[in-house]
């Protein structure tokens, strides 16, 4: 996102277009599965011109990775309960809530999907995971801050989060709150 991108006020036309922007790509990977649409259909399918979406986002990968992380920062904040224990099961149940949910697998497939897509979309996935990663690290932080042993950003993902993804991808069972309970408590 560049500096005039930042600079934009809240609300207005330009809030609304990329709203309308948002919705198309999640409609359109719901639709077609990502790799079956390009920037115009997006574009056509928000009413806005091609040239609006490359003005903004620059590229496809860079518009699927804002989308990405705008839906995990609206769905899946970084809770702050007070402790780390507490952190970890909010913000796991906000996970599960939101994979198992009418578009739960959007961001699953986009990340997978990114990593097929060149070298452009290794660039996009990776900064969808670094600004995740980045957004953990700032509860595990708060964590030490308040005195407490904390895990790595990695050991979160790798743990608690990448559990979730296969037992959604693979239909191994509901993600109960005794099971994400489960995998906070063995993290820690």
């Amino acid at each position: 996102m560049n500096e005039r991108q930042r600079a934009r006020r809240p609300g207005g036309r330009s809030a609304r277009v990329g709203a309308q922007v948002h919705q198309a790509v999640t409609d359109l990977i719901n639709e077609r599965g990502y790799g079956n649409f390009a920037v115009g259909d997006v574009a056509a399918r928000a009413g806005v011109a091609d040239s609006s979406i490359y003005r903004r986002w620059g590229s496809l990968d860079t518009l699927l990775t804002d989308v990405a992380l705008t839906r995990l920062n609206a769905q899946s904040p970084m809770p702050d309960t007070g402790s780390l224990a507490g952190d970890l099961r909010a913000y796991a149940g906000q996970v599960a809530r939101e994979i198992t949910g009418p578009d739960g697998l959007l961001l699953v497939r986009l990340a997978v999907a990114l990593t097929s897509n060149g070298q452009q979309g290794l660039e996009a996935r990776d900064a969808l995971r670094d600004e995740r990663t980045r957004q953990l690290q700032s509860m595990l932080d708060r964590a030490r801050d308040r005195g407490e042993h904390s895990p790595d950003a990695l050991d979160v993902l790798d743990h608690i989060l990448a559990p979730m993804y296969i037992r959604v991808l693979f239909g191994m069972g509901p993600l109960t709150p005794d099971y994400i309970d489960g995998l906070v408590d063995r993290l820690l």
